[in-house]
């Protein structure tokens, strides 16, 4: 009986921890595995990476539709994105972009 317990309460936390981890804001998702590499987790691109690459920090006077277009299509040393996000995720991402120009 206790061991069904101790089971079904492992269970319950087990839940809890997965449906966490997938309430991530999307765009922060696809930024920290496809992004922050370069341009850094505060998008300050401060990165050993982002340096050697002379990649600049986000500009707040960047438009979203500029953004989507240089994620989609590549700038300079900038890979394009557009056959491996959707548009959605694109989208997504900028707007989490913007959050960082936030802080």
């Amino acid at each position: 009986m206790k061991n069904c317990i101790r089971a079904a309460v492992i269970g319950v936390i087990t839940a809890f921890m997965v449906t966490a981890a997938f309430a991530e804001d999307p765009g922060a998702h696809i930024y920290k595995y496809k992004c922050a590499m370069c341009h850094g987790d505060d998008g300050l691109a401060s990165t050993p990476t982002a340096k050697a690459m002379k990649t600049p920090p986000f500009d707040s006077k960047v438009s979203d539709a500029e953004r989507i277009a240089i994620t989609k299509n590549g700038k300079d040393k900038m890979p394009a994105y557009a056959a491996k996000l959707t548009g959605a995720e694109i989208k997504d991402v900028v707007a989490y972009i913007r959050t960082l120009e936030k802080k």
